[in-house]
């Protein structure tokens, strides 16, 4: 009888932002993702570095030992550690870098430093009952700090086509949210006004950009401008029209993505579309990637638990990494704008 092999356990380690994650994978199966949520953020309208910093060092131990406890397995178990390296906050890279090098050098096991945005891609081979693309593909990964067009050849081999150059689609949906007087995280709050506004109602202009890539920041100021002016008529216009510039401001931010996206298709050839990122979580911006399949196109948007900062993510990806034999040296250090 053949003897079964035994699988490899990854752990995998996310902190780059106000979210400390861990997640324990058996090959490309998730067995445990865990993450601890900063809440100390919403009273100060965003997030606070020293802050998100110093709640990863008290999250960072108890999350780690419930992901192991609920993958049912012990540290010896595992086969290595991937942590975030970067793009990312500082000090929160720091927390998170720190603890997975001090692990790993404990348990003699290798290191792997993981690029944030490459996991979010990536979270799409977490083998579950759902379809994967295959390659090649265009993955448009939207998050709070990140817009980008990239184009996957492979697991570890990817091209960015285009990216901001100045805000990112995220933070348009959060300063927008902020000029409206919402509360923080007020992306996800824009999203739900917009599902009973107009999205006609109120025209913005679309900022120019070169190729496939984006600006978002004069979107925000035309927002800010258009408010201000209606409001001097008429003080309750924000009141009364919230819903209606929630849509608009949706339906004007999810046009500009999806146009520079199949332009980018257009021009690679490619009709496999993978969406990504914390935004991807957005409504408007789901229809419209779902919407494509009646076009001819193969569509993959990720499960909502795998949209926003998770360490099942940066588990998969240290999962190809070990199979390709990359590993880190302790000697690496976080990287708070890290290339691909």
């Amino acid at each position: 009888m053949e003897k079964m092999q035994r699988p490899v356990y990854i752990l995998g380690i996310e902190s780059s932002c106000d979210d400390t994650g861990a997640a324990v994978l058996a090959d490309d199966k998730l067995l445990a993702n865990i993450v601890a949520n900063q809440e100390i953020h919403r009273k100060w309208g965003g997030v606070v570095p020293e802050l998100a910093s110093r709640a990863h060092q008290q999250n960072i131990i108890p999350v780690v030992e419930a992901a192991l406890h609920e993958a049912k397995i012990s540290k010896a178990d595992l086969a290595a550690i991937a942590y975030t390296r970067g793009p990312g906050l500082p000090g929160s890279l720091l927390v998170g870098g720190s603890f997975a090098k001090g692990m790993a050098t404990a348990l003699g096991i290798p290191l792997i430093g993981v690029n944030h945005m490459q996991a979010h891609i990536l979270a799409h081979f977490i083998r579950e009952d759902r379809p994967i693309p295959e390659f090649p593909f265009l993955c448009l990964t939207v998050s709070g700090g990140h817009t980008q067009i990239v184009r996957v050849d492979g697991p570890l081999v990817m091209t960015i086509l285009g990216e901001t150059q100045d805000d990112a689609a995220g933070e348009a949906f959060d300063k927008a949210a902020k000029i409206m007087g919402l509360p923080y995280p007020g992306g996800p709050i824009v999203d739900q006004l917009a599902q009973t506004g107009d999205p006609h109602r109120f025209v913005f202009p679309e900022p120019k950009a070169e190729g496939f890539n984006f600006s978002f920041s004069g979107l925000k100021t035309s927002f800010l401008y258009l408010i201000k002016k209606e409001e001097k008529l008429d003080p309750e216009f924000l009141m009364k029209h919230k819903e209606d510039l929630a849509a608009s401001l949706q339906f004007t931010i999810v046009k500009i993505l999806i146009n520079k996206l199949l332009a980018a298709s257009n021009a690679t050839g490619i009709k496999r579309i993978a969406l990504s990122g914390g935004v991807s979580a957005n409504s408007g911006l789901r229809r419209a990637i779902e919407g494509l399949s009646t076009e001819g196109y193969e569509t993959f948007i990720p499960p909502f638990a795998y949209c926003t900062d998770n360490a099942a993510m940066i588990g998969i990806t240290g999962w190809f990494a070990y199979q390709k034999g990359i590993r880190s040296e302790i000697t690496e250090s976080s990287q708070a704008r890290l290339p691909f």
